[in-house]
């Protein structure tokens, strides 16, 4: 680790794992390397921070770092603490998991998750970090990005700014199979005043969710975005 920077040791020790965390989600192992901290040190600041929401976990369990970021980067918008009961909601009025995303430099951060009780589902947990380059969510957070962020991120995305184009158009996005195999999504996106600041989705196996998802999810998707703007103003 490098020599303090602040003069305050535990905040240094904290800047260290946020940084490490930005270049890729990682186990305590992978943690302990990239930052030179002793294992039991990074595991008590990375589950300290974890407490706050400064760090997650991602679908396989890896620290990454969390929603609370986002917020802190847009003035605090508030959205996650609203966010849990509205995909509740959406759980309960489409039987599929459902999910609240932010944006987050080039990622999105999943700040709050719901899933069905029983059956298969799609299961993302609050703290993961994915992609913007792919998925319903992906492409929502995308489609209201200024001209330069789309065209930089559409380079590797797995659909294109005619795909965008429909999602600003209608107001949803859907995708089958674009994130994980096997997995289909339909989200809407959420506004405060002209601000995007999040995306609503719902989510599951293509068996279920059909190959042409949004024709039967993107109502109540919308009806949820919508309700979850109205809380916030």
């Amino acid at each position: 680790m490098a020599e303090s920077i602040c003069g305050v040791g535990v905040l240094d020790k904290a800047v260290v794992i946020l940084d490490a965390l930005a270049a890729a989600p990682s186990s305590l192992v992978e943690l302990t390397a990239a930052t030179g901290l002793p294992r039991a040190t990074a595991y008590r600041l990375a589950t300290a921070l974890e407490a706050h929401r400064l760090v997650g976990r991602d679908g396989a369990g890896r620290f990454c770092l969390g929603g609370k970021l986002a917020e802190l980067a847009r003035g605090g918008t508030g959205i996650s603490d609203l966010a849990p009961a509205a995909v509740e909601r959406l759980c309960d009025v489409t039987g599929e998991s459902a999910q609240v995303y932010v944006r987050q430099g080039d990622h999105r951060v999943c700040v709050a998750a719901a899933e069905r009780p029983s059956g298969l589902r799609d299961s993302v947990p609050v703290g993961a970090v994915l992609p913007l380059t792919a998925g319903s969510a992906a492409q929502v957070l995308l489609a209201w990005a200024t001209a330069g962020d789309r065209a930089r991120l559409l380079a590797g995305a797995a659909f294109t700014e005619r795909a965008l184009s429909a999602v600003r158009r209608r107001g949803w996005a859907e995708s089958v199979g674009e994130r994980e195999s096997g997995v289909a999504s339909v989200s809407a996106p959420v506004f405060i005043g002209n601000q995007l600041v999040a995306a609503i989705s719902v989510s599951g196996p293509i068996d279920r969710l059909g190959r042409s998802p949004g024709g039967r999810f993107a109502p109540a998707v919308q009806a949820a975005a919508k309700a979850l703007a109205a809380r916030k103003t």
